[in-house]
């Protein structure tokens, strides 16, 4: 098996090579600089009993390095756990000094330790086939929970309140991620209706056996956090995802990933501008394609910056991974994983780590910058 594999690897280093032959030779550079990129991805071993490898990493890319100021040229890209069936959801816990994800398949949360980056696989099982978690200004774990469709509240003592169940249109499709707000303590989410859409994943709607049709319009919602009302706030996106406030808490950014049942819809992100409990001039931020490829975001951070960090995928080798956008939602750099990434956070003591739930695995990269908020 060996030797064919070797004899195959030959003839497509081969191939690749004769190609090249007749292309200038800035695009032969380029190319070839590009098939050992790919080489070293196909090869490499993110696990912490990997061998040294040389820096800069060449998976951390800064497309204009006068703006992605956050590359360090001496960190690499790791992989900290894997075994997942669908990692989401990652938050950070600033005063527990710990990070909690979910893994949605195996219906549960767990929890990896900043002092040994120990990893309890028990830290909420079930979870509800919960997918994106945070935490509120006291500290108490908030999660959106695929199964009973709602948005839920972990107290001190152990109780779960319940926060939002259905909005004004009636039961939610399957609430998705959610921030707060710590000027007033408000609670925002998506509600795009994924986990709705298999048992895999959650609970499959009942409308039809064939193809599960959302219960209500996807929407982003408002928790009031005086008299707990549920308001829809935006329903343009398609279907919206993953969502972040700017630093400044006056732009709302919200991941659209319509274009995945929506034949019209666009692979964007979109910003509204943030006035209070209301949303207005709902606008494209940035377009996920890129070389002609349109993949999709799901998961954003902003960091202090305000630049915009997406967990992206579903095109590939070169694409899938994290797309960092400037202000002016040009791309300014990416980061490269050989695994789909849904989500992402900045944690550690300084919140400059950059923690990636990527399909099956979750990575780390340091990064010189840090998050805009703490989770």
């Amino acid at each position: 098996m060996y030797h064919v594999l070797a004899s195959r690897r030959r003839t497509v280093l081969g191939a690749s090579a004769f190609a090249a032959l007749s292309m200038p030779a800035v695009l032969r550079t380029a190319s070839a600089q590009a098939v050992r990129d790919q080489a070293i991805r196909a090869q490499r071993d993110y696990g912490p009993d990997a061998p040294p490898m040389r820096y800069p990493d060449p998976d951390v890319v800064a497309l204009d390095p006068k703006r992605f100021s956050a590359k360090l040229g001496n960190s690499r890209i790791r992989r900290l756990h894997t075994g997942l069936g669908w990692a989401e959801g990652p938050a950070w816990h600033a005063t527990g000094r710990f990070l909690i994800w979910s893994d949605i398949p195996n219906d549960e949360c767990l929890r990896l330790m900043e002092e040994d980056n120990h990893v309890s696989r028990r830290f909420r099982s079930p979870a509800g086939y919960s997918n994106g978690n945070t935490f509120d200004r006291e500290g108490r774990q908030i999660a959106c929970r695929h199964y009973h469709r709602d948005v839920v509240r972990y107290e001190p003592d152990g109780k779960l309140t319940i926060l939002a169940a259905r909005g004004p249109d009636g039961p939610f499709n399957a609430p998705n991620d959610v921030v707060v707000h710590p000027n007033d303590g408000a609670i925002w989410f998506t509600d795009p209706g994924y986990g709705g859409l298999m048992d895999y994943e959650g609970n499959r709607l009942p409308q039809s056996t064939d193809s599960p049709r959302p219960l209500i319009k996807e929407a982003v919602y408002r928790i009031d956090p005086g008299s707990g009302a549920v308001e829809k706030v935006a329903d343009q996106p398609f279907k919206p995802n993953g969502l972040c406030f700017s630093p400044d808490y006056r732009t709302l950014y919200v991941a659209d990933t319509g274009m995945s049942h929506y034949p019209e819809a666009k692979s964007i992100v979109w910003a509204f501008d943030v006035d209070g409990a209301r949303l207005s001039n709902p606008r494209t931020f940035c377009s996920m394609e890129m070389d002609g490829k349109t993949g999709m975001g799901d998961g954003i951070r902003c960091d202090e910056a305000g630049n915009v960090w997406v967990g992206a995928g579903w095109v590939g080798d070169g694409y899938d991974g994290v797309h960092i956008f400037g202000l002016d939602g040009q791309r300014i750099g990416l980061i490269k994983l050989p695994e789909i990434c849904a989500n992402l956070c900045f944690g550690g003591t300084r919140r400059n780590q950059l923690y990636m739930c990527a399909s099956q695995s979750l990575y780390v990269l340091p990064v010189e910058t840090r998050g805009a908020h703490f989770c």
